[in-house]
């Protein structure tokens, strides 16, 4: 099997193991206190960060600030003609941090799977997959990550680029947790009295409530879209209260 090192053992880059340590040989690294402990309980090995950043395929699950950090202090031990990918909500940003720190021989591919540890909880089967390439990422290269993803991992997996991502995501990813966010805020909710619709909602919710502060500032702040796509819907939602006010008033 190739060598794969995964940099970052929390939520996703645990599940990120799970789904691939039958496939790759793993090597993981993280600083939190626990990670050399997780790293047992997940039956991979644990080691420092030169070792995990010389493996053939090097994976950053770390949060998107950290990306650049992480990759100019790996950039020393990546082997030329390495891959080394990252798994982050947001792609501009992370690629540009990539290609800034890393050797010009590294071949570098954005990745973004459109799901997290609780919607996976049945399975990744079906669940979808960005591809965003990045530098030094052939057609054929792309073309067998794409395969892997579709054959071995039964993910959808598409191809796209970090603009056209980052754009559709302020808005998938963008109004999904703010919306969230703010029915969060107004627990507690029916459970019982409840139609359809509104359990859609509450599932949305259910779905990102797990998911850390971290990242949601990342997909509100670091997406260079998601800030013209709140501005639209706080503008929406203001004229839809006027509008409702104003007739509340008249009558």
């Amino acid at each position: 099997m190739q060598s794969m090192g995964v940099i970052g053992l929390g939520a996703f880059g645990q599940l990120l193991v799970q789904q691939l340590r039958q496939y790759f040989n793993i090597t993981a690294f993280d600083t939190a206190p626990e990670a050399k402990e997780i790293a047992d309980h997940l039956g991979i090995k644990f080691d420092n960060l030169p070792v995990c950043a010389s493996a053939r395929h090097v994976v950053l699950a770390v949060p998107v600030l950290q990306i650049g950090p992480v990759a100019k202090a790996m950039a020393p031990f990546v082997q030329p003609g390495a891959t080394v990918f990252d798994v982050a909500s947001v792609k501009i940003g992370p690629a540009q941090a990539m290609v800034a720190a890393l050797p010009g021989y590294v071949h570098i591919i954005g990745t973004h799977p459109l799901f997290g540890p609780q919607s996976a909880k049945t399975g990744i089967k079906g669940l979808k997959i960005a591809i965003c390439p990045v530098r030094n990422a052939g057609i054929k290269r792309v073309g067998r990550v794409q395969e892997f993803l579709r054959t071995r991992l039964q993910l959808d997996a598409f191809i796209s680029d970090p603009q056209s991502h980052d754009r559709d995501m302020a808005v998938v990813q963008g109004l999904t947790h703010l919306i969230a966010k703010v029915l969060d805020e107004m627990e507690p909710l029916p459970r019982r009295q409840t139609t359809l619709s509104f359990d859609y909602l509450l599932n949305a919710m259910e779905l990102v409530r797990g998911d850390s502060d971290e990242l949601f500032r990342a997909i509100e702040r670091e997406n260079p879209y998601s800030a013209q796509v709140r501005k639209k819907f706080f503008a929406l939602t203001e004229a839809l209260r006027a509008e409702l006010e104003t007739a509340k008033s008249e009558k």
